[in-house]
């Protein structure tokens, strides 16, 4: 089994908090598809350590940027390129079994018209991510966000009617100027629609960004850590009597079926091999990660020798990076299955016992019977730190 992530670095506008690679143009569009089947051919091998059987493709993720700029037709023509390099189910690409396959793609509501929602259904998209991120027009607005609440809420509906029936939206809390109650309507606004799949971050502060120019300058102050916690717990809270379980950190889904999780996140979680394309974009497998420069032009060019670099992980990193994967998640961490990632895991395991009795004992971390460590929901908001105290150094 494994994953490919595609990424379409085109925006029509940038958000003040977007640290993803991305451009405001177009005029790179038909060379950047053509460097992106160059690419898959150069990689077509990149699977090929795995047994056969787990080198099918079972989830694809086409992010951004907004992928949703682009026309269909564009997107299809990436996609007849994949097919004929990579190994697909069967049924991939069709409605058939969306068990099997599951192919995510990225949108802007103000991007999606009937004509559109049903192509994309048609090429064997079944699931839509948007980012919505608040429905107030006044903070849609300072985000740099293109379209409004209305359209948000219309968009959602013409998806619906279009025949998608696993559809994420995006939320952001922890913002400037955001009010408990205004983020309280904002869940309230989510509830109404019931998507399948929910994702609501915290404001991160990217580099480079004109967020991040804004809060260096003085003319921005981000709200308290105790606000935020606030934020986050109502956010649990109201999901969980709304029918929704909390799976990750960020991320709910509707608890009448598990197929609402994203399962290509989830493959990033269990740390099963995944295939980056575009500039920027990430690939793992095995104990090795890798990265291609951000750089759309050089990508399209192709005029460097190296576009991307990597790292061969130690057992070390191995291990800590099981560990921050596996606690972010609802499920946490069983200690069997660290200790068969490398012969010097339980020696790490044995390292960090006395700090999880510690963290236990102050009901930062659960110890269930079968052997699996886990952060209480209630401690999900401050599981960074949680976490960097288990870290082998």
């Amino acid at each position: 089994m494994a994953g490919i992530y595609l990424h379409i670095p085109f925006c029509n506008s940038k958000c003040i908090y977007c640290g993803f690679y991305s451009v405001v143009s177009k005029t790179y569009v038909g060379k950047y598809i053509s460097a992106l089947e160059r690419e898959m051919y150069e990689r077509r091998n990149f699977f090929s350590s795995l047994y056969k059987a787990d080198r099918t493709i079972r989830t694809l993720y086409i992010g951004g940027g907004t992928p949703s700029v682009l026309e269909v037709e564009m997107l299809d023509k990436i996609l007849v390129a994949l097919k004929q390099t990579f190994l697909f189910p069967s049924t991939a690409f069709s409605t058939e079994n969306p068990d099997e396959f599951e192919f995510t793609i990225e949108v802007n509501p103000d991007d999606i018209t009937m004509e559109y929602a049903i192509a994309l259904k048609k090429i064997g998209v079944n699931r839509i991510s948007m980012g919505v991120q608040s429905f107030s027009d006044t903070h849609l607005r300072w985000m740099s966000r293109r379209h409004t609440a209305v359209e948000a809420i219309k968009a959602f509906y013409v998806l619906r009617e279009a025949g998608f029936r696993n559809i994420s939206i995006d939320l952001i809390f922890g913002f400037p100027d955001l009010s408990m109650d205004q983020w309280k309507y904002n869940i309230e606004r989510i509830l109404n629609l019931m998507p399948e799949h929910i994702s609501a971050y915290q404001l991160g502060i990217d580099a480079d960004t004109p967020l991040e120019k804004k809060l260096k300058s003085g003319k921005l102050s981000l709200p308290s850590d105790e606000l935020c916690a606030k934020m986050y717990a109502e956010l649990q809270q109201v999901l969980m009597e709304g029918g929704y379980e909390q799976y990750e950190v960020s991320n709910f889904a509707l608890s009448s079926a598990k197929e609402n999780r994203s399962r290509h996140n989830c493959s990033y979680w269990a740390k099963v091999p995944y295939l980056g394309l575009g500039p920027g974009a990430h690939s793992y497998i095995g104990r090795h990660r890798e990265w291609n420069f951000p750089n759309i032009i050089s990508y399209c060019n192709h005029t460097t020798l190296v576009l991307r670099e990597g790292e061969n992980l130690s057992p070390q990193d191995v291990f800590n990076e099981g560990l921050m994967l596996g606690l972010r998640t609802a499920d946490g961490v069983s200690l069997e299955a660290l200790c068969a990632t490398d012969p010097q895991a339980p020696v790490f395991i044995r390292s960090i016992l006395p700090t999880i009795e510690e963290l236990c004992n102050k009901q930062c971390l659960i110890m269930t019977q079968n052997g699996r460590i886990k952060i209480p929901p209630e401690k999900l908001f401050v599981s960074d730190g949680i976490i960097r105290d288990l870290f082998v150094c």
